[in-house]
């Protein structure tokens, strides 16, 4: 280091006692080329042949009968997606950061949508294959929306 460059050290002294100095002038740009090139690789989400019908933020919850209590799923945005061609409604739902499925099931007649006891954002229904997981699993599932208008607004 050189004179000019070296960081000034000023010992003992309170803030409103040190000299001021001269700024130190900023390193010029630094670049460095890439060792390793990647390339770019199209990700399928398997959406690409589905509309979305509907798109809210939202927290989702999962029954465990095991401790008999709601474990929290994930946040993120839940949407409702219909099939071109077969015109069937999916629920997918994919937390924030890391786009992880956290919801995916087809929306059947057989399904009953009811409101939450104790909390008037949030709906309960259950779920005969939840494939989230990768394996189709039975569940009974919660969300919660961000206010109770979202709850009674009939889109869900």
């Amino acid at each position: 280091m050189t004179e000019e460059t070296k960081p000034v050290v000023v010992e003992d002294k309170q803030p409103e006692q040190v000299e001021e100095h001269e700024e130190v002038e900023a390193s010029p740009e630094v670049h460095f080329e890439p060792i390793v090139k990647l390339e770019a690789v199209e990700v399928k989400t398997n959406e690409e042949e589905e509309t979305s019908l509907f798109k809210m933020r939202a927290k989702l919850f999962r029954f465990e009968k095991a401790t008999n209590e709601w474990k929290e799923r994930g946040t993120g945005d839940v949407r409702f997606l219909q099939h071109n061609e077969s015109k069937k409604v999916r629920l997918v739902m994919r937390r924030d950061k890391t786009h992880k499925v956290c919801a995916n099931h087809y929306v059947t007649d057989e399904m009953e949508l009811k409101p939450n006891v104790g909390s008037d954002r949030s709906w309960v229904w259950t779920v005969a294959a939840d494939v989230s997981e990768g394996v189709p699993a039975a569940e009974l599932l919660a969300i919660r929306l961000a206010n109770s208008e979202s709850r009674n607004s009939g889109v869900i």
